[in-house]
């Protein structure tokens, strides 16, 4: 074993005290595990212990930091002359060649412009007091104009326009120099109604029901004639309307007012079959004068009454005046009795039939049923016949009011603008265009590009 040299400052007989590196060492060599035969140790290094300058030395000084160098200058690589190629390809020379188009053959467009609303007339307040009708005046104005509005975009006036005018060859004058705004005459009906959708704007106010049409042609006539051939149809339209709603408030008048005839004519034929089957007008008077004979006959019973109590105790009971008496007061008694019986107050009320026998009961084959039920089936036949009445006269004056409102035009079209001619082309709009097809194509130029850029970035 080494010896460690005794300092000189160590007093002598003393132990030396072990210096700290020999401490350490010592520490290390105890936490080392025991090897075992056969096994390879492997010496643990000491960690390094942190270097603390002594308090009274200075901290050497930091050292000053170099600058880094700069970027160098950037230079285009192949990829960014490929985009600047396509922007100039796919973006500068389609804007050129639409500009260049539109200032050098786009044909110029003269717009005419018409406005009107439809109008529906009302009824006259004064067929209101017959028998309570209403108004003839069909569907509301909004809703005409909705189909008018319809009616305008579709192909059947387009082709009845065609027909009238010649469409095809106002617009495809000038075809050979302007082909995309210009109308190829050899195309379909199909091709016409898209043109007209090109050429022909509306603009629509459903809420006060007017309609603005601006129509586009290549000279202001051509443009002016349109126009007004747009509006006489929307014109005839708007009458063929009208005349369905009329033909039809006729039709149903006057079936109704058959009906009311034919209702009237019954209940007049049964008034008058009862009456020739009774003999008799007016049952109320009939009823009348019976109700009178009965009175008479009951004063003539009460009179004869008196007569024969009188007889009575003056005479004998075989006096031959008592029999006289008592004989005529039976014959009242079956009088009262029978016109009691006609009068349905007594009896089964059984209609019978009096012979002709010249009594002053009756005409001959005279229907003697009870007044009652004679009277009661009468008052249902007259009521019958003035609800038929009073039905016919209102079925008449509807039917007179339908004819009247026929006789007008209750709806009709009202132009607030007419037809106008222009006298400069404002049409088409070039720098409009111009500025929507650059921008257009630089949108998909630019999706283009980021499209490619991000499927390169995927790779």
């Amino acid at each position: 074993m080494k010896k460690i040299p005794t300092p000189p400052d160590q007093p002598k007989g003393q132990a030396p005290s072990p210096s700290p590196v020999a401490t350490a060492e010592t520490a290390l060599q105890s936490l080392e595990p025991r090897a075992q035969p056969g096994t390879r140790i492997t010496p643990v290094q000491p960690h390094p212990q942190p270097h603390h300058p002594p308090p009274h030395q200075p901290r050497p000084a930091a050292r000053p930091m170099r600058a880094q160098p700069t970027a160098g200058a950037a230079r285009l690589r192949r990829r960014h002359w490929a985009l600047l190629c396509s922007f100039a390809f796919g973006v500068l020379l389609p804007a050129a060649l639409v500009g260049l188009y539109l200032l050098t053959r786009a044909a110029d467009q003269y717009a005419s412009t018409v406005a009107f609303s439809v109008r529906t007339e009302k009824a006259n307040p004064a067929v209101e007091l017959l028998g309570g009708i209403t108004a003839l005046s069909g569907s509301s104005s909004s809703s005409d104009t909705d189909i008018l509005h319809e009616y305008l975009q579709s192909q059947k006036i387009v082709a009845d326009i065609d027909a009238q005018i010649d469409l095809r060859a106002m617009w495809s004058g000038p075809y050979d120099r302007d082909p995309w705004f210009a109308f190829d005459q050899s195309g379909t009906i199909e091709d016409l109604v898209e043109q007209w959708a090109r050429m022909v704007r509306l603009s629509y106010d459903d809420g006060a029901g007017l309609i603005e049409v601006r129509v586009l042609a290549f000279t202001p006539q051509d443009a002016q004639t349109i126009a007004q051939a747009l509006f006489d149809h929307s014109s005839r339209m708007i009458n063929e309307l009208s005349d369905i709603a009329r033909e039809d408030a006729i039709r149903y008048a006057r079936a109704d007012l058959d009906e009311a005839q034919a209702r009237l004519s019954t209940a007049r034929a049964a008034v008058t079959r009862f009456r020739n089957e009774n003999q008799m007008v007016d049952p109320a008077a009939d009823l009348e004068s019976q109700a009178g004979l009965l009175g008479s006959l009951q004063q003539q019973l009460a009179n004869l009454l008196v007569e024969y109590d009188l007889l009575a105790i003056r005479t004998r009971k075989d006096d031959p005046r008592l029999r006289q008496a008592e004989a005529r007061i039976t014959v009242v008694r079956n009088r009262i009795e029978e016109e009691r019986r006609k009068l349905g107050l007594a009896g089964t009320g059984e209609a019978e039939t009096v012979p002709d026998d010249g009594s002053p009961d009756g005409g001959p084959g005279r229907s003697k049923g009870p007044y009652a039920t004679l009277y009661g089936e009468y008052e249902r036949l007259v009521v019958d016949r003035e609800f038929a009445e009073a039905s016919y006269t209102a079925a008449r004056a509807g039917f007179d009011a339908a004819r009247a409102e026929a006789r007008r035009q209750s709806r009709y079209l009202a132009a607030y603008v007419r037809p106008t001619l222009a006298q400069s082309a404002r049409f088409p709009e070039r720098g409009v265009l111009m500025g929507l097809a650059s921008l257009l194509i630089l949108l998909v130029w630019g999706t283009l590009i980021l499209v490619l850029y991000a499927l390169r970035d995927r790779r």
